[in-house]
């Protein structure tokens, strides 16, 4: 009779038992992977175990696991869908039962092709929020009123109105030493992957910018950061997603409007102006154009409000 699986939490077979405590220790000790990530690959693989001691009437054992088809693992992924998983969840739990079977395959103790047939789980991913443009300028005019220390409020809007401004990430802006500060035409961007790209400024981020270093107390030096918190030290982006939590509550805008919508906004409304696709690809800094073209997916939902609610055919008839 096999015991509980200390890894599992339920009953596996001991090679199993064995295999699994194996990985684990190879996680935690030689990948070095996060308490969260360590939690999901365990608890997907915990679930994959489960769906097949009760597929086969019976714990998996070594043997088992090597002798699966593709139709055993597209059996698992269904089970998944029709407990409610997304597809992004789906995709998840495969790839912590690919990583369980790449181990055991490179330790030698399994050999398993039919999981590399497998197709990946395809998410959609969801069409960007962006701020409209009105609401988008209100929020920079309102990031700058703060009675209690004047300098905050010019250092927020001078943060949003450069992500606004110029497309940055968040983690991009609050990553700029002071020497680089956008007080020139263009501004040198170190993306994703450590990739490089150039970005013009325009003039209302200059001013935002400049009133925002006059007001700072404090000069950590050319090579630190833009960005200060209030003690001096690198601005934290839990503080930057705070303070515009606070401008959203004020200004009754909805839950999506964040630092990263801002992003969103600069490329909606670039599109919107007739502004080209590749252009828009390289000013963000994305590898592929298809996540670029996302963006026409929110001009085309933004045609399609106004249609329904202007065109009389779209109107419902009384």
């Amino acid at each position: 009779m096999s015991q509980p699986d200390p890894v599992l939490g339920f009953s596996a077979q001991a090679d199993v038992q064995d295999a699994l405590a194996h990985w684990h220790r190879w996680l935690v000790s030689e990948k070095n992977v996060s308490p969260h990530t360590l939690s999901a690959y365990v608890g997907d693989v915990a679930e994959f175990l489960k769906f097949l001691t009760g597929y086969h009437g019976r714990p998996p054992s070594m043997n088992d696991l090597g002798g699966l088809k593709a139709t055993d693992f597209r059996a698992w992924l269904a089970a998944r869908a029709g407990d409610g998983l997304t597809a992004a969840s789906r995709a998840r739990a495969l790839a912590a039962v690919r990583n369980l079977f790449r181990w055991l395959d490179r330790s030698g103790r399994l050999h398993n092709a039919a999981i590399g047939t497998l197709s990946t789980p395809k998410a959609k991913r969801p069409v960007p929020r962006p701020l409209t443009e009105r609401d988008a300028a209100a929020l920079l005019g309102t990031a700058g009123d703060e009675p209690d220390a004047p300098w905050i409020g010019r250092r927020d809007r001078a943060l949003f109105t450069l992500l606004y401004g110029c497309g940055l990430r968040i983690s991009e802006a609050l990553d700029l030493p002071r020497k680089e500060a956008p007080l020139g035409d263009t501004l040198r961007v170190l993306g994703k992957g450590r990739k490089e790209r150039m970005v013009p400024v325009l003039p209302a981020v200059n001013e935002a910018v400049r009133a925002y270093l006059d007001a700072c107390p404090f000069d950590p030096g050319p090579e630190g950061p833009l960005f200060l918190g209030a003690r001096g030290k690198r601005l934290q982006s839990a503080i930057a997603q705070r303070q515009m939590q606070h401008l959203r509550r004020l200004m009754g805008l909805p839950e999506t409007a964040t630092p990263h919508a801002l992003r969103h906004s600069f490329a909606t409304h670039l599109l919107a102006g007739g502004g080209d696709l590749r252009a828009i690809q390289d000013l963000l800094g994305h590898a592929s154009l298809s996540t670029t073209q996302r963006y026409t997916d929110v001009e085309a939902e933004q045609l399609l409000a106004v249609y329904n609610g202007a065109h009389p055919r779209a109107r419902k008839r009384d």
